[in-house]
């Protein structure tokens, strides 16, 4: 299980000794070393709550180690801020996105480059790299506009721009397509040829064995194994990173009861001057059945999503029905009294309130809202999903964002199939379900989604990640520039039906067949 060693030779780019942190009660990081060799990619893999976050972030200078030295370029670094880490040439691609919702995306890039540069050049920098590396943006796009795809594609933009020599990179690829992802994988490869290290942070197993040639394994803030990942299975990788393979999915076929939601010829406006109109969108979701909806970030999932929770009431009553009733005008209360639960894409924000525990963050996901906040039932919910969903917090006082991506999801995952208390949801709407969550929490919350399908409950089901999607759906469509694909059964479609799809070619792909 040992990688390579470096060349005695060859000066590591980064290496750490020892290091270690602790939260309060927690050891995130428990003595910790690490060398990352030039023109290397290298993994760091662990379950959620493994401590890989804390690790980069210490590396990045957002965080100070207790104890523990680092190395980089052969020099020792205290690392004090991530404008310092920025000036050795590190930068960092968080999982949860740091930019300011009110500003556009080049003024976002602006605020973390040399202030010697004009905004108007950093403009065109940004239209350079993204035509570059085939990530498409425009520049002058408010980030509040942006969907999560899009907004991760800022971040990693903003990395290239600062020209690293170490660029870390916090599950790069969670929101991307399999076609954005192969285009992500040729400009690192290119990175690393130029000379810069990669330290990347994935759960997706094929990722790591066929990007990375070393890899750090982290088990409860501890390194338990180092190998290269090109020479193991997925399943010898989840062995060292849970100590178990992650159970397989039990798909069996049911047959699909009443229609429970439908939508008849949906178009919409854009919201905003950049946001995607929808034009007669039409679908339908039976007890029983999984929809799932393929597209590429930004092809109008998000104001689709806002019309089903009732986020956006401007659809025609007509056009939108849950259970009979027709409820386009109807806001997210009167929806959730139906029995329709929403996990949306957007973890902190959304989905949770920072700032607020997660017991009172179950309050967001009641059917029926009391005057009366009874905080003992709460706790006792809260911990309910906590230990149901093997979610790493101190309690059900923990704050939202006190929690790790993954383990956040797992939570409000939790939270709505669970009903806040109020029973099994009857209509679930999930964005990106396994965002960021770690194979084995990632097959449980699969496991999850189709055991509550087996019990009668229609689901709804957004992903960028057709894997997900062959697993989980019955009925697959795709979203492409605001309209949806017909649908078409699991069994009989294909990746690469799909992926054709997610260009809007559905209507010439009709015509062949029929010819």
């Amino acid at each position: 299980m040992a990688a390579s060693p470096i060349s005695s030779d060859i000066t590591p780019r980064l290496a750490l000794a020892n290091i270690s942190k602790r939260y309060a009660s927690v050891l995130a990081n428990r003595e910790v070393s690490l060398t990352v060799a030039p023109s290397e990619i290298h993994a760091v893999l662990g379950e959620n709550g493994a401590g890989k976050s804390t690790l980069m972030k210490i590396i990045y200078g957002s965080v100070k180690p207790d104890a523990g030295t680092v190395v980089f370029d052969g020099t020792p670094v205290h690392i004090k801020n991530p404008q310092q880490a920025r000036a050795l040439g590190i930068s960092m691609v968080f999982q949860h996105f740091s930019l300011f919702d009110t500003l556009t995306v080049a003024q976002n890039v602006w605020l973390g480059l040399d202030k010697s540069l004009s905004l108007a050049q950093v403009t065109e920098r940004i239209t350079a790299k993204a035509s570059e590396y085939g990530l498409d943006m425009d520049p002058l796009r408010p980030v509040h506009t942006l969907s999560v795809g899009e907004m991760q594609r800022v971040e990693i933009i903003r990395a290239l721009l600062g020209e690293p020599r170490l660029l870390i990179l916090d599950e790069p690829t969670s929101v991307l397509t399999p076609q954005a992802v192969d285009k992500l994988f040729v400009v690192l490869q290119k990175l690393a040829a130029q000379g810069c290290s990669i330290l990347y942070i994935s759960h997706k197993l094929h990722e790591i064995r066929a990007l990375c040639t070393a890899c750090t394994v982290l088990r409860g803030g501890k390194v338990t194994g180092v190998c290269n990942p090109q020479n193991e299975s997925n399943a010898s990788l989840s062995r060292l990173m849970i100590g178990a393979e992650p159970p397989a999915l039990a798909h069996r076929e049911v047959v699909a009861g009443e229609v429970v939601l439908q939508v008849k010829n949906l178009s919409l406006a854009c919201a905003d001057p950049f946001g995607m109109a929808l034009s007669e969108v039409s679908l339908q979701v039976r007890g029983g059945q999984v929809l799932g909806i393929a597209g590429v970030s930004g092809n109008g999932q998000k104001e689709l999503l806002q019309a089903l929770s009732g986020e956006d009431t401007r659809a025609p009553l007509h056009t939108v029905q849950v259970l009979g009733q027709d409820v386009g005008h109807w806001g997210p209360q009167p929806r959730r009294a139906l029995g329709l639960q929403f996990v949306p894409e957007e973890r902190l924000g959304r989905g949770a309130v920072p700032s607020l525990s997660l017991a009172h963050n179950l309050l967001l996901s009641q059917r029926q809202p009391s005057a009366c906040i009874r905080l003992p039932a709460l706790k006792e919910q809260a911990q309910a999903v906590i230990a149901r969903f093997q979610v790493k917090a101190s309690g059900p006082m923990a704050l939202a964002q006190s929690l790790s991506g993954g383990n956040l999801q797992k939570f409000i995952v939790g939270r709505e199939i669970g009903g806040a208390g109020a029973g099994a949801p009857k209509l679930l709407i999930v964005s990106q379900p396994t965002w960021g969550v770690d194979v084995g929490a990632a097959a449980q919350i699969r496991g999850a989604i189709l055991a509550l399908r087996d019990a009668g409950c229609a689901v709804l089901v957004v992903s960028e990640e057709l894997d997900e999607l062959f697993e989980l759906s019955d009925v697959l469509q795709v979203i492409a520039k605001g309209r949806l694909s017909p649908p078409v059964a699991r069994a009989d479609a294909s990746v690469a039906q799909i992926g054709e799809w997610m260009s809007g070619l559905w209507d010439a792909s009709a015509q062949v067949a029929h010819a």
